[in-house]
């Protein structure tokens, strides 16, 4: 994390906790020539509505109004992680628990550094997972050191 994503995420904390929601994640990306801070939040349980993050947006808005650690102009956004959450934190694993999972690797596992497949588990030795390979099932642990992205995943192959 950068430190801007490590200043803003000290000042939403209090914000997103007082509401009885989640930061998922916060992130400062520049696209095409704007800047924009996306802060995503969720709820424990359920779904999150609109309208909550409205809240969060409003109440964040005004405290990065007297501290802000941003010296250019940007965007503030607010929303729901949506259906692909990313997994950051060892609780976001730990709750993704026979989830179907996306996981990139910073160097190659078996030949690979792209996985998908449910989540079994999820130690302090990494995330192990059941893949299906064509038509081979096949089981991978990828260590925690070694992971370089994840997220929640859709799993198209299941009928429907």
């Amino acid at each position: 994390m950068s430190k801007i994503t490590l200043e803003i995420e000290e000042l939403a904390k209090p914000i997103v906790e007082e509401l009885k929601l989640e930061l998922v994640d916060v992130e400062f990306v520049k696209e095409g020539r704007d800047h924009f801070l996306r802060v995503y939040v969720d709820t424990p349980v359920g779904n999150i509505d609109i309208s909550q993050c409205a809240q969060v947006s409003e109440k964040l808005s005004e405290l990065l109004d007297v501290n802000d650690p941003i010296s250019q102009n940007y965007y503030l956004e607010v929303s729901s992680p949506g259906a692909e959450r990313p997994l950051k934190k060892d609780s976001d694993f730990e709750k993704a628990v026979d989830q179907y999972v996306h996981i990139k690797s910073y160097e190659a596992i078996d030949g690979r550094k792209v996985f998908e497949g449910y989540l079994t588990s999820y130690t302090d030795e990494g995330a192990a997972l059941n893949m299906l390979i064509k038509t081979r099932k096949i089981k991978v642990l990828i260590p925690k050191e070694k992971i370089a992205m994840a997220r929640l995943a859709i799993d198209f192959s299941k009928e429907q």
